[in-house]
């Protein structure tokens, strides 16, 4: 049982990357349009805080990738290791 609730937890947490990568773009590229406002440097500020928002995004993407294959590594083991051991089989 605990399986299914950590599992449910896992696809809630990886089915929002795509949402903190979008945030990220657009609240940095939001900072970069009010920095362009108040000191009238268009477009530069726009263009720095979406490669900005990009890079942090993409970083939060990659981090979030690397740590989904650990944790799939680690569960493939942990099945491996039940499959091989009779005795708990029984206790499941």
């Amino acid at each position: 049982m605990a399986e299914k609730k950590r599992g449910g937890q896992g696809w809630l947490r990886y089915s929002s990357i795509g949402i903190e990568f979008a945030a990220a773009v657009v609240v940095f590229t939001l900072v970069g349009l009010w920095i362009d406002r108040s000191y009238d440097c268009r477009p530069w500020g726009v263009l720095i805080g979406a490669v900005l928002g990009l890079v942090g995004g993409m970083y939060n993407l990659i981090r979030e990738s690397l740590a989904a294959m650990k944790m799939a590594e680690r569960d493939a083991k942990e099945s491996e290791s039940r499959r091989d051991d009779p005795e708990k089989q029984q206790e499941d």
